[in-house]
């Protein structure tokens, strides 16, 4: 294990151990910061191997100062290595399905406490991906410097390490299966927590919105009483260099394979009106910083990870047959467009 001074990933270090035996274990980058600290970025995997299941990818901590993203993550992987040990039901669902786990993309950002990387650049607007329409002033993106938010990087560099990283484990682990699911945890937006899915360049519909449709229904029958607002993140606004854009239409290159992008949003502008204090703190505003608040944060986000678990594992039963996904993508043109 790496020495570090990060809370997030000590924890991270510490449930590792734990699940020893269960966990393939990989550090898939290592990133340096002003100190000259050096931070891993892991990538851990358990279930079955094999490219005949269906995976479900976990990502955190792409934006260092959204911490509460991370540590969604990180309590989900928690809460999967304690079943292991007595979960008959986990055990054998396990045989069925892979999962991956990166909660930590972005160590240096988290250690610095900013937004972007340690090079000043925007994980989430880094991808080689322009948008097709008008994107808001600097929030979609810029390449006019690392000193301003929302960078983009230089024009023709290469992506950064972090990014790189994310890309290389969700094209091996996901995009060469049959059918793979991702989401990604954020913080910082509106008061009401988000399920967003592709696109961020585009307000053209996704090609597998009836699959992402069937997804919403069968959740919603499941989780009557859900708080989440899923829709397109075109709904709120556009963005250069999305990077699960980037990778989502690099599944699209196969029509054999499907791949379901999410982002999770959580509504940090609640945790601000009931204390507005943390407003004073650039912390405070992308993270609960009451201890029974962020506990019940890290509740309640519990379901929905264990939800994409079981739909992957069981995705026959749910996905539009052929002759089904006409009428399911005029259903969900309807709800969305």
């Amino acid at each position: 294990m790496h020495k570090n001074t990060l809370p997030e990933l000590l924890a991270l270090e510490k449930i590792i151990e734990q699940g020893a035996g269960h966990l393939q274990v990989e550090v898939v980058r290592e990133v340096s910061v002003a100190s000259g600290q050096h931070f891993p970025v892991y990538a851990i995997s358990l279930g079955n191997p094999s490219l005949e299941v269906p995976a479900v990818g976990f990502f955190g901590g792409v934006h260092g100062l959204e911490r509460i993203g991370a540590e969604v993550v990180i309590a989900y992987l928690q809460h999967i290595v304690m079943r292991l040990r007595w979960d008959t039901m986990l055990n054998r669902q396990l045989e069925h399905v892979r999962l991956v786990f990166m909660p930590i993309v972005n160590p240096g950002g988290m250690w610095s406490a900013t937004r972007a990387n340690p090079r000043g650049v925007d994980l989430m607007r880094n991808a080689p991906v322009d948008a097709l329409e008008k994107v808001p002033y600097l929030l979609g993106g810029q390449r006019l410097s690392a000193g301003l938010p929302w960078y983009r990087g230089r024009l023709g560099d290469p992506l950064e390490a972090e990014s790189q990283a994310l890309c290389e484990v969700v094209s091996r682990e996901l995009l060469t299966r049959t059918i793979s699911i991702a989401i990604d945890c954020h913080s910082g937006f509106g008061v009401s927590d988000r399920l967003w899915f592709p696109f961020a360049h585009t307000r053209r519909p996704m090609p597998h919105l009836a699959e992402l449709h069937a997804l919403k229904e069968i959740f919603e029958q499941t989780h009557s009483h859900h708080p989440y607002i899923i829709e397109p993140q075109s709904a709120q606004y556009l963005a250069h260099g999305d990077l699960w854009d980037h990778l989502y239409l690099q599944a699209c290159s196969d029509p054999a394979r499907i791949f379901l992008p999410l982002t999770l949003e959580m509504g940090s502008w609640l945790w601000i009106k009931k204390n507005p204090r943390q407003l004073f703190s650039r912390k405070g505003i992308f993270n609960p910083l009451i201890g029974h608040r962020q506990q019940r944060v890290l509740r309640r986000h519990i379901s929905l990870l264990d939800f994409l678990l079981r739909a992957a594992s069981s995705h026959e039963r749910w996905l539009p047959a052929a002759g089904q996904r006409e009428a399911r993508h005029a259903s969900a043109l309807a709800d969305w467009y």
